[in-house]
């Protein structure tokens, strides 16, 4: 089994800055993509931005230059660091990561139960 415990979300005023972690623990052989997703009340879950075994970023437009995405391999985490936050990105946050749990076997899905930002004054 693997397991994805987010951390850092809470409570921020309008232009603040979070700085979100999740750590992959259990039965890891590799990770291949991690990212980090959202979703807002009453609303569906949606990719905020992705990174690749060898680093290469995505980003959903609205958070393009405001959010940086990074991982440690050696430490199988991924974050997450939000700048000039705005009520808009107000949402639980899901760490997302792609694992191959044994030499041989399938890459599976696995999620984290999310960490909520909350974004106000």
């Amino acid at each position: 089994q693997v397991q994805l415990v987010e951390s850092g979300g809470g409570l921020v005023q309008p232009g603040g800055s979070l700085r979100l972690s999740c750590a992959a623990s259990g039965s890891i052989f590799s990770i291949n993509a991690m990212a980090w997703y959202r979703q807002a009340p009453g609303q569906e879950r949606d990719l905020v931005a992705r990174i690749s075994s060898v680093g290469n970023t995505d980003y959903a437009d609205s958070v393009k230059g405001r959010f940086t995405i990074s991982r440690d391999n050696a430490k199988n985490m991924v974050y997450l660091q939000m700048n000039s936050l705005s009520p808009e990105d107000t949402a639980v946050y899901y760490c997302y990561a792609a694992v191959v749990t044994a030499r041989y076997s399938y890459m599976r899905n696995y999620w984290g139960k999310g960490t909520l930002v909350d974004v106000s004054s």
